[in-house]
């Protein structure tokens, strides 16, 4: 089969699982893909740009499984390639790295880092941030240990990030669309999130972008929240309401807020989220490194072999 790869990316071959039919020819994932290619049986997506996959799906008239190595599947579905074709998300690939954002921005705010670079900026030693303190006071959070941590859409991301919350020493609580348990973390369903959210500490959201889930940290929720907690958004940028999130850091009802994505990106200069007070913005890139994607890569590709076979195909991650 003919298999295109982003030049994006480099793929170890060998771990591709690739037989004497196979022929990867790599593209550039921010040009139109060549004539000569629209044979293709495979397209790997990785750093596409919404009109180079639009361009992809009006010509790749064979195509018959897209590998997109992103988390989520939406811009490969959004772009319209032929119902016939399998698409298949990333999901897994990214949980280690956007986890260890997470823990870094959370890290930030409970360690008094922007508030330390300010003193130093001054060329002041902020002596009242050092010397003896109280581990857990009432209206703050100065530590992991012990901390409430809160993770709203608990996926292969989820899991991840509450492993290294956990290992910190914080008590973590999913909330996903169902209740259980999920590797060893309690989970709550969304209905009942208003429960934990008076009590929570840092509130994690890590959902996709989806109908039911815009705007979904709303200022009612935000309301709930003590004035301690901290919200970090490594989900998608419209499932929290940005101008309640603004009015409720101008007011002081929650302690801080990071943010790696946005409802616009790349987010506009004269967007209020720059001036909001105890805001920490980076630019999506909590993510951006796929963990050894080749797995998944040839999983799917022996899958395709199985389903031309007529032999039951193990798809992995396949969203159609």
């Amino acid at each position: 089969m003919k298999i295109l790869a982003p030049t994006s990316i480099r793929l170890k071959e060998e771990l591709l699982g690739l037989t004497a039919q196979d022929q990867l020819i790599s593209y550039d994932p921010a040009a139109n893909i060549s004539p000569e290619n629209y044979d293709a049986d495979v397209l790997i997506a990785w750093g596409n740009t919404n009109d180079q996959l639009k361009d992809a799906a009006t010509n790749l008239h064979k195509v018959e499984l897209v590998q997109a190595l992103l988390a989520g599947p939406d811009q490969a579905r959004a772009a319209g390639f032929r119902p016939e074709a399998v698409i298949a998300s990333g999901s897994g690939l990214h949980s280690k790295t956007v986890a260890e954002h997470t823990l870094a921005l959370a890290l930030n705010f409970v360690r008094f880092l922007p508030t330390l670079a300010e003193h130093q900026a001054q060329k002041h030693w902020a002596g009242e941030l050092g010397g003896p303190q109280e581990l857990h006071p009432a209206h703050q959070v100065t530590t992991l240990l012990g901390a409430n941590v809160t993770i709203w859409g608990f996926g292969s991301i989820g899991t991840a990030t509450a492993r290294l919350f956990q290992a910190f020493g914080a008590n973590v609580t999913g909330v996903a669309r169902s209740a259980g348990e999920r590797e060893g973390f309690p989970v709550l369903a969304t209905e009942d999130i208003d429960r934990v959210l008076p009590s929570t500490d840092i509130l994690v959201m890590i959902l996709p972008n989806s109908e039911e889930t815009q705007k979904a940290l709303d200022a009612a929720r935000l309301a709930q929240l003590p004035e301690r907690a901290y919200v970090i958004n490594v989900g998608r940028g419209p499932t929290l309401d940005q101008g309640a999130l603004i009015q409720a850091l101008k007011t002081g009802s929650i302690a801080g807020a990071a943010l790696d994505v946005v409802e616009e990106e790349p987010l506009d200069p004269a967007d209020p989220l720059w001036d909001a007070k105890n805001l920490v913005i980076t630019p999506h890139s909590a993510g951006g490194r796929p963990v050894e994607p080749e797995p998944l890569i040839a999983q799917n590709l022996q899958a395709l072999r199985d389903q031309r076979a007529g032999k039951t195909a193990n798809w992995r991650n396949k969203m159609n």
